[in-house]
């Protein structure tokens, strides 16, 4: 596994220990020689991850679309930073980069990244492994409505599983790199 996607929030978030998630998630994926894959921003959780990646050492790639560059206020310090139309593209790109997925805490965007990865997945577009940071239960609700869409005849179990879920940095990313040595 030679880098991962991270799908977070162009915010803080309320409590301090979602950016302390995402240095130590960066301290994992540089200490296993993982490169990052991001939204491209200097803005909330997406400025902590990418900060503190090159900060120890590691690889940085922003996907940014034009008209984001402003907005979310582009990273000018990257390994690399691709500047692309727009969100379809954007998403199509990280994809392309990435050998695993993993959403931090966020909002609707990140959601929407995760669900997207989930999805293509599901329908055979990609066989990369998708996790979930669970950060102090951030996701909790989420992983109990995918119990829900089971149990309730809408997702199959073998898709309900796609989403691993683990709560630390080091046991999501080894879960992962499992997932990629099982295929």
């Amino acid at each position: 596994m030679k880098s991962i996607a991270v799908y977070c929030g162009a915010s803080f978030g309320a409590d301090p220990k979602y950016a302390d998630a995402a240095r130590a998630l960066a301290q994992v994926l540089v200490a296993h020689n993982i490169g990052l894959v991001y939204g491209g921003g200097n803005v909330g959780l997406m400025g902590v991850i990418a900060d503190a990646v090159l900060r120890l050492g590691g690889e940085a790639t922003g996907v940014i679309p034009r008209a984001l560059v402003e907005r979310e206020v582009g990273h000018a310090g990257l390994t690399r930073m691709f500047v692309v139309k727009d969100m379809h593209e954007r998403k199509a790109m990280m994809a392309d980069l990435a050998d695993g997925f993993i959403a931090m805490p966020g909002g609707l965007g990140t959601l929407e990244e995760l669900f997207e990865m989930l999805t293509w997945a599901q329908l055979g577009i990609h066989a990369k492994p998708v996790g979930v940071l669970n950060v102090d239960g951030f996701y909790d609700g989420l992983v109990g409505f995918i119990g829900h869409l089971q149990g309730t005849g809408f997702v199959r179990p073998e898709h309900a599983g796609l989403m691993q879920v683990e709560s630390t940095p080091e046991a999501l990313v080894r879960r992962l790199q499992g997932a990629v040595l099982a295929t």
